[in-house]
């Protein structure tokens, strides 16, 4: 089974918020002991404390904190008294891994830096998310991380003020490299016995994340703008259209197949031969136009009668839902993973790993 893949690995995590705790997590839903050390002179890792003003008030977590730390071992230190410091050195002595996510320069004031880890324990795998850089002191929250990567220049609609993506999604891409960057040392590890130090910062990773918006800058000079969900590249793509019961949908049309497909099913094939709109340029280009034509056709369905028509044509779609209809979806239910805690309510969160492997 996967979740017996790293049962023999044991991590210790020296993270708090979301980056780091998600690495952690990460290796906790794949079988490994996780240890994770919080800070007792302020109650623990941040995330406790973020509470929806409709969640409890008296417990010691919060949602945000449930989402990221499933299934680990939690002990709580002040890395500053020499005490707690050695009992955590005991620890990584038989460690594989050591997360890491403090601030510039603190992790070695307190002693828990790579080089001082690694006179420790040769064979760690020393793994820190920086915020901006080695040497950059610029405090590093995913929103400001948005900000300075473009992310929330591009992000919202046209005229309007940027808009920040719901999720902490850089903090999530850096977990993302951060994790690859294990699995390589540990690799690497089974080769040589030699341990490794693994960094990514939250910049890096959001930059690395730009993809074909950072090519259109770079190789076509243009600067992306907002454009609500709509597609730079492509239409119709992203744009939102009502049906007639009131229901949202959107559309993924990127072939001239499937534009003529979709003209098919609205009972309008006229509409692909239309000269503003037979190619995608030229949709791109008339995309307004284009948008204007297909809410006079979408709004004269109901969105079931839609969704089984594009379903049996191949037309991409989807349903615009809120977190209540996602998790109606079977496919949903699958991703949630429960744990009974400490006060004994059961916590659920969405699982991290989503891929299957069959050996």
């Amino acid at each position: 089974m996967i979740n017996s893949f790293f049962k023999d690995l044991k991590v210790i995590e020296l993270a708090s918020v979301l980056a780091g705790p998600a690495v952690g997590m990460f290796f906790s839903e794949l079988g490994a002991e996780v240890i994770k050390i919080e800070n007792k002179t302020t109650g623990g890792d941040v995330t406790r404390r973020w509470k929806l003003p409709s969640e409890d008030k008296d417990s010691d977590y919060s949602a945000y904190y449930c989402s990221v730390n499933w299934n680990k071992e939690i002990h709580f230190m002040d890395l500053k008294n020499m005490d707690d410091r050695e009992k955590v050195y005991d620890l990584i002595k038989s460690a594989d891994v050591v997360i890491s996510n403090f601030k510039t320069g603190s992790a070695k004031t307190i002693g828990m830096d790579y080089e001082r880890i690694k006179t420790i324990n040769s064979r760690i795998i020393f793994a820190e998310i920086l915020g901006f850089g080695k040497n950059d002191k610029k405090p590093a929250f995913d929103i400001v991380l948005q900000a300075e990567t473009g992310f929330l220049y591009m992000t919202g609609e046209a005229g309007r003020e940027p808009v920040r993506m719901p999720v902490a999604l850089i903090d999530l891409l850096a977990a993302h490299q951060l994790k690859e960057g294990i699995l390589i040392a540990l690799l690497q590890r089974e080769k040589t016995g030699d341990g490794a130090y693994v960094s990514t910062s939250l910049y890096e990773s959001a930059v690395a994340s730009l993809a074909n918006q950072a090519t259109n800058w770079l190789m076509g000079g243009y600067i992306p703008q907002r454009m609500g969900s709509a597609h730079p590249n492509i239409s119709p793509y992203g744009d939102i259209f009502y049906t007639k019961d009131n229901k949202m949908i959107t559309l993924a049309v990127g072939t001239e197949k499937q534009f003529a497909t979709l003209c098919d099913c609205l009972g309008k094939p006229s509409l692909s031969k239309d000269k503003r709109f037979v190619t995608n340029v030229l949709r791109v280009k008339n995309r307004e136009l284009l948008k204007a034509e297909l809410e006079k056709l979408i709004v004269n369905f109901n969105r079931i009668t839609l969704n089984e028509s594009f379903e049996n044509n191949g037309i991409p779609a989807g349903n615009i839902n809120n977190m209540e209809e996602v998790f109606e979806n079977p496919r949903a239910q699958n991703m949630i993973l429960e744990e009974k805690k400490a006060d004994g309510k059961v916590s659920k969160r969405v699982k991290t790993v989503a891929f299957k492997v069959k050996m």
